[in-house]
């Protein structure tokens, strides 16, 4: 009915134009086939002033400047913390990351190994079936963030499961300490309608998570399976007397090599390959979705591997199809080049990493 009548009034426009002068006939004419034209959607917009609002005056200002730039006009979110103390080094767009959580799409997927790796459900080099004539094994299947792969696990797994190990890791509850502005995210009591067990394994279905939460997680698989509380200093005494506040410490350190494997493996070729820098890399994972809102794209990923500096989780929003995991990993790896071209991964010796030494020489 409504498309109806945007017709109507259009015909009944151009019935006009015989008895119209030429110059207002071609005005008369664009606004009939504006008529005709679906109404423009709006929602959440894809570019914004990511640092509008924020309170930075105690960011880390090495890290919030390579943040800020990395992330460009992008409406998004970077928060970056030190992995070894929960300290949070900078969070870009507070209001988003302070936001009540989104769906986590594949960035579940990480969690989904530990679980399984500790279930002996799955071994490094057991092989699923993803697709006729084709199996993978954990490693490529988070380099490629594989959903059949996953949604099996799940299945394997059962709801419980999957759930005991992903509220074990921290999703469904706060991650910081003394963080008033924080929320807890959500997570399901029971399956999710769309998909099940399966969908929650393999995109997040039914979850939502903050990225002070995919930081503190990721932070976990760097440091060795230990959660502190993020804390975020915001004031000269607070900084002064910063104290890392342990939460709990897990036993999974055995089953790491293989998630940090999958994860390495999607930065050198798979889904997150747009983060790439020479050499030496960061870990990472991508995730791409839709919401009820907007598209969904995050990278959560940690430098340098032997001895972690820097958890860093990107998140955009939009509804441009630019906005993916690939364009967040891409995001991360900008982050990464200007931290290194400002020494960051210098140690107190002077000694550089490999990362420093290889993205000083990429600016």
């Amino acid at each position: 009915m409504y498309r109806l009548s945007r017709l109507l009034f259009a015909a009944s426009f151009l019935a006009i134009l015989a008895f119209t002068p030429h110059s207002a006939s071609a005005v008369v004419a664009k606004a009939a086939v504006r008529a005709t034209r679906r109404p423009r959607v709006r929602g959440v917009p894809t570019f914004a002033d990511p640092t509008q609002g924020d309170i930075a005056t105690f960011d880390d200002p090495v890290v919030r400047q390579a943040a800020i730039a990395g992330l460009g006009h992008f409406n998004g979110s970077v928060v970056a913390v030190d992995p070894n103390t929960g300290r949070i080094l900078s969070i870009v767009n507070q209001k988003l990351a302070f936001s009540s959580g989104f769906i986590p799409c594949s960035t579940i997927k990480p969690v989904i190994a530990v679980a399984a790796l500790e279930e002996s459900v799955v071994t490094r080099d057991t092989m699923i079936k993803v697709a006729p004539r084709l199996y993978l094994n954990l490693v490529e299947a988070l380099a490629h963030s594989n959903n059949a792969f996953f949604e099996e696990l799940g299945r394997r797994m059962g709801f419980e499961t999957v759930s005991h190990y992903a509220r074990l890791l921290g999703l469904g509850e706060l991650a910081g300490y003394n963080l008033p502005e924080e929320q807890p995210g959500a997570f399901p009591s029971e399956p999710p309608r769309n998909g099940g067990v399966a969908r929650m394994s393999s995109f997040g279905e039914g979850i939502q998570i903050t990225p002070l939460q995919l930081a503190a997680l990721v932070s976990t698989l760097a440091n060795g399976g230990t959660i502190y509380y993020l804390q975020y200093p915001r004031s000269e005494g607070e900084i002064a007397g910063f104290q890392p506040r342990i939460k709990r410490r897990l036993d999974i350190e055995s089953l790491l090599p293989d998630v940090r494997d999958g994860m390495l493996a999607a930065v050198l070729y798979g889904t997150a390959r747009l983060s790439y820098l020479d050499d030496e890399q960061a870990l990472g994972k991508t995730g791409t979705c839709s919401d009820s809102a907007s598209r969904v794209g995050w990278f959560v990923s940690y430098a340098d591997q032997v001895h972690p500096k820097i958890v860093i989780a990107v998140l955009m929003r939009g509804h441009g199809r630019v906005v993916t995991g690939s364009m967040a990993a891409q995001i991360a790896g900008r982050i990464y080049r200007r931290l290194g071209g400002e020494n960051y991964f210098v140690d107190k010796s002077g000694a550089k990493s490999n990362l420093s030494a290889n993205t000083a020489a990429a600016r």
